[in-house]
């Protein structure tokens, strides 16, 4: 039994997780996120392939974090993102692909699972003019290449009243 204890004390990860760091965060000044369930989103779905359809189905919400530097808090920032990078050098984050460059910006796409069978899509994207931002699709049993399709679908949905828009838009336009 003291066996037990010890090997589940030494077992659970006291370390920072990126689920933690989103709580921990959402409401701090400089901060900046927004949680959309995907019955907020308005889809229609008929004109969806069936792929598309079924990646729509495993996706249960979207988290968004950002962190928008300016001339007040850019120490501050380079402790956030130096924080985020140590997160996501947990193998547990499986790189998907990376791009950008020092002047625009960089991007990483990252995975939980395999990419037929996703918990987790994560993207994240830096710029030193503009600060960083993550956006988490979480879901079960995602696949990748329907996410992608379903990305494109999604390009001219309707965003419903119970989202603000022009927040979400925020987002995108990080990404740009």
């Amino acid at each position: 039994m003291f066996l037990f204890i010890i090997a589940t004390v030494f077992s659970c990860n006291n370390g920072l997780t990126l689920q933690t760091y989103y709580v921990d965060n959402e409401l701090k000044p400089g901060f900046t996120s927004l949680d959309i369930p995907t019955s907020f989103l308005k889809i229609e779905q008929t004109s969806l392939t069936e792929e598309q359809k079924e990646a729509y189905k495993s996706v249960d919400k979207l988290n968004m974090l950002a962190f928008i530097v300016s001339e007040n808090n850019k120490d501050e920032y380079e402790v956030e993102l130096a924080k985020v990078k140590t997160i996501f050098k947990d193998p547990k984050y499986d790189e998907l692909m990376r791009g950008g460059n020092t002047t625009d910006g960089k991007f990483v796409v990252k995975i939980v699972g395999d990419s037929d069978r996703l918990d987790e899509l994560i993207l994240f994207g830096n710029a030193n003019d503009k600060g960083f931002a993550i956006v988490r699709i979480l879901g079960d049993d995602m696949n990748a290449n329907h996410l992608v399709q379903l990305g494109m679908s999604l390009q001219n949905a309707d965003i419903s009243s119970s989202v603000n828009s022009s927040e979400l838009g925020g987002f995108l336009d990080f990404f740009k």
